[in-house]
């Protein structure tokens, strides 16, 4: 996806919301916060947000040098970001029962940072996003903190009217959204998984 990519602002944007995916997450928070009061929900959504902004945000800053530290390439995390966001599109295409990122629907009392903040908005692709983005253009860095901003804000919005957005939509709308960027984020994965062999089979 972004290693080394001339991603604009706004591709920045639209590749963030794919992968941290808030519409495919509306069924998983309603689900989630079915128990929670109302005057509460919101305050869970905005608090899972921003955590999960934070975690981004700090592999942001210090991605690159924990990947130098553990000894990993742009290509491996090329490759591993693009199986990863490939299995998640798969199941976005074709619907778990236990949703995207597994057997979460079942969770008693509030959700605290597992599994909404992550991984449901920052799962492991959108950590791999994040750092394939600085570490192809370390110097934009105010744009990927922008980009991220703009992304969680759309997101945080969307979540807080989850509810609504569900029942304007009905079940089968936000099913066929989902599949819908699920074979986006398909698309994302292959180009992801092709630049980090071309970047592997070039240094060999």
């Amino acid at each position: 996806c972004c290693g080394g990519m001339d991603v604009s602002l706004a591709s920045a944007v639209v590749i963030l919301l794919l992968v941290m995916d808030p519409l495919g997450n509306i069924p998983l928070f309603i689900a989630l916060l079915r128990r929670t009061r109302p005057a509460r929900r919101l305050r869970v959504i905005a608090r899972e947000c921003a955590i999960a902004f934070a975690v981004l945000l700090a592999f942001a800053f210090f991605g690159r040098q924990l990947l130098t530290l553990l000894g990993l390439s742009d290509s491996s995390l090329n490759i591993a970001g693009g199986v990863i966001l490939f299995l998640i599109a798969l199941r976005m295409i074709f619907r778990h029962p236990e949703g995207v990122f597994g057997d979460a629907d079942h969770a008693s009392g509030e959700p605290f940072i597992v599994p909404l903040a992550i991984p449901a908005i920052a799962g492991p692709t959108a950590i791999a996003t994040v750092v394939l983005m600085v570490s192809g253009a370390p110097q934009r860095m105010p744009e990927w903190v922008a980009a991220l901003t703009v992304a969680m804000l759309i997101t945080l919005v969307l979540l807080a009217f989850a509810e609504r957005v569900s029942t304007l939509m009905g079940q089968r709308g936000l099913l066929a959204l989902e599949r819908l960027m699920g074979l986006v984020l398909t698309a994302i994965a292959v180009e992801m998984l092709l630049r980090g062999i071309e970047t592997f089979v070039r240094q060999l």
